[in-house]
């Protein structure tokens, strides 16, 4: 039997709020880059979910704690090994992905301490983009807010890209969605989607081998 839609409170980011009906209640949450807390305290009081969060902005991390949310600051490239492997059911990185430096090790590094990982991307294969481009112009938008000379964006990825990324890791896309402004896209979604939203496993041989290895150090 389905569980029922959890009721979304419009303050969250559509993205967020995606993710948080893809997120099985009671389950153990860990969200990267965290912000100000929003999607765990969600998830805590209409899941009853065991939340916490990585931050590194202390404004965020105080929001976090008056939230109620446990938060850890810390800089998520710099590992997260205070988390030993599979301590969570889902790692969340909304939105953020992008700004990292060691992109392949914060998503490597997400499945093996959670059973499942989620993440949110803006898509710079929208149609708008590629005008932009054509143009003259580094594309401005609503997931994309920055000038060239100001943005915190280190890696941008169209649909395709981050997928193949994903493949290369060796991890398995089980479920995906694709919004612009907002409202799901389905079909063109390479050229139409402002957002990607994805979740995914760990293949069954690295999971293997991850517990082969956990056994033989034991």
């Amino acid at each position: 039997m389905s569980l029922p839609q959890p009721r979304l409170p419009g303050a969250l980011r559509p993205d967020l709020a995606l993710i948080a009906t893809w997120v099985e209640p009671q389950s153990r949450v860990l969200d990267l880059g965290c912000g100000d807390g929003q999607l765990l305290d969600y998830l805590q009081r209409e899941r009853r979910c065991r939340a916490y969060g990585v931050e590194i902005d202390d404004a965020s991390v105080l929001v976090c704690v008056q939230r109620g949310v446990e938060v850890i600051q810390r800089d998520i490239e710099a590992g997260l090994g205070m988390f030993g492997a599979d301590a969570f059911d889902v790692a969340v990185l909304s939105m953020a992905v992008q700004a990292t430096h060691r992109t392949e090790q914060v998503l490597a590094e997400m499945s093996q301490v959670a059973a499942e990982g989620i993440v949110s991307i803006p898509n710079f294969g929208h149609w708008y983009h590629a005008w932009s481009l054509l143009r003259g112009r580094m594309p401005v938008s609503r997931e994309m807010p920055y000038q060239w000379y100001n943005t915190p964006n280190l890696h941008l990825a169209t649909v395709s890209d981050f997928e193949d990324l994903l493949a290369q890791l060796g991890l398995v896309i089980t479920q995906r969605a694709f919004l612009a402004d907002g409202k799901a896209v389905h079909w063109l979604a390479g050229w139409r989607a402002t957002q990607a939203i994805y979740r995914f496993r760990r293949n069954s041989s690295s999971r293997r081998a991850n517990s082969g290895e956990r056994s033989d150090a034991s």
